[in-house]
């Protein structure tokens, strides 16, 4: 299991890979070639992910991602220290925060 600020990474057995999601085409990269995790509202910095890989979304507003990395790769952030990662498939989760009234994803 990894986190980097308010995004939890955990390793996924590909056995656990709902079938429709391993062929999945995936996220397109930002302009800098990243699969962006998240992005910051506040300062702009994005947890992202460098290296060959996909970017799945999950239905529904907090619906996790899954993050497929065939050759490994790198969780990168401008305020963390790079997180390394081994080849395989991951959930990737937002963290969130109750509001009266409301639940939503932690604003960075």
């Amino acid at each position: 299991m990894y986190r980097q600020g308010d995004v939890l990474i955990m390793e996924l057995d590909e056995s656990a890979v709902p079938a429709p999601f391993l062929e999945a085409a995936g996220e397109l990269r930002d302009g800098r070639g990243r699969l962006v995790l998240a992005l910051g509202e506040v300062t702009g910095h994005a947890h992202a992910v460098q290296g060959p890989g996909r970017l799945i979304r999950e239905a529904g507003l907090f619906g996790p991602m899954l993050l497929h990395l065939p050759e490994g790769g790198r969780v990168v952030h401008e305020e963390h220290a790079v997180i390394p990662l081994p080849k395989g498939w991951f959930r990737v989760v937002r963290q969130r925060e109750y509001a009266p009234g409301a639940v939503r994803i932690v604003a960075d």
